[in-house]
């Protein structure tokens, strides 16, 4: 407990913490490990919440073998498919969500990534969000080169998403067409395009505690603004669909070494927090500060006006992070 509450305090003061010290919180007390992430959030985050919802605007036929994902090639899911959605719809959806009170909207599309033909359709559609509705705009397109990220940036998107997924050691395990130095070659082009960059991961997938303290000593490494925390919801027809759910106090655990890890970061419960029987509070009281709100990609989420009660209820007030 002393090495908890003396380190939250060196936190306090400014000090990063290295892989050493974040081992040694595994092991601490929950309560006095969640109270003092939380410390940590209100010391340099305040009361302040993020919310940001995605869109599927492509959906299936994906050339990559992730295996946790339903919209992989791979395998017999029952996912649906489609191509872009056009402008008319992104916008509708955009507008929608601006109106119940959401900051960011996130168009997220499947596969590898996108062809000129349509990183240019779609950077047409974000100036058309641009113009009809106040909201800040996202973009995950996979591993995309310079001059798209260029072209994005221009279009009016503000940040850009490609999750790590997990540790350098397992993503190997994970996903075998693409490899982790691309995902962070790509995070490093979006970043020198000028967009901020959202990038965490999954947990749940087979992972150690220290795989997941290896993803954020290298998510703090790359700079990035928003970190994404997923928890594995099991698909049937993908190889990880038989894989245990965490516990929520392991999901508050990791969250809350996140926080001593990225103390000045917005840290996202993703996709699978509908599955938690308290929708995430016991996270959010651990060092959580951000959520994606409403459905997830291919998935049930959590009603947005619900999502809001739940976070004027803890005391959270909605502001951009």
């Amino acid at each position: 407990m002393d090495f908890i509450l003396d380190l939250k305090k060196k936190v306090v003061n400014g000090y990063s913490i290295n892989k050493e010290d974040a081992m040694e919180l595994i092991n601490g007390d929950s309560q006095t490990l969640a109270s003092s992430a939380k410390e940590i959030q209100n010391f340099y985050c305040g009361d302040s919440f993020d919310f940001c919802t995605i869109v599927n605007g492509k959906s299936g036929k994906c050339s990559e073998d992730c295996k946790y994902c339903a919209q992989s090639s791979f395998y017999k899911t029952k996912v649906e498919e489609y191509p872009l959605l056009n402008t008319e719809a992104l916008k509708e959806n955009a507008i929608k969500n601006a109106s119940l009170g959401i900051l960011r909207y996130s168009v997220v599309t499947s596969g590898r990534n996108l062809s000129d033909q349509e990183i240019d359709i779609l950077c047409k559609s974000y100036k058309e969000i641009n113009k009809s509705v106040n909201i800040q705009l996202c973009a995950s397109h996979g591993l995309l080169e310079l001059k798209q990220f260029e072209k994005l940036k221009v279009s009016g998107v503000s940040r850009y998403h490609n999750n790590l997924e997990t540790s350098r050691r397992l993503f190997p395990s994970i996903c075998t067409t693409h490899t982790y130095d691309e995902k962070i070659n790509a995070i490093k082009m979006a970043k020198e395009a000028g967009l901020e960059v959202c990038s965490g991961g999954i947990i749940g997938l087979g992972e150690t505690m220290e795989d997941r303290i290896d993803m954020a000593l290298e998510l703090r490494e790359l700079g990035v603004t928003s970190v994404p925390i997923n928890i594995l919801n099991p698909i049937p027809g993908t190889p990880f669909e038989n894989i245990p759910p965490l516990s929520p106090e392991e999901i508050a655990k990791t969250i809350a070494i996140y926080r001593f890890i990225l103390p000045m970061k917005a840290i996202r419960l993703a996709g699978g927090r509908g599955l938690l029987p308290d929708k995430g509070k016991l996270a959010f009281k651990s060092g959580s500060n951000a959520a994606i709100s409403g459905d997830m990609l291919t998935t049930s989420g959590i009603d947005i006006s619900e999502d809001f009660k739940i976070i004027t209820d803890l005391g959270f007030k909605v502001r951009p992070l």
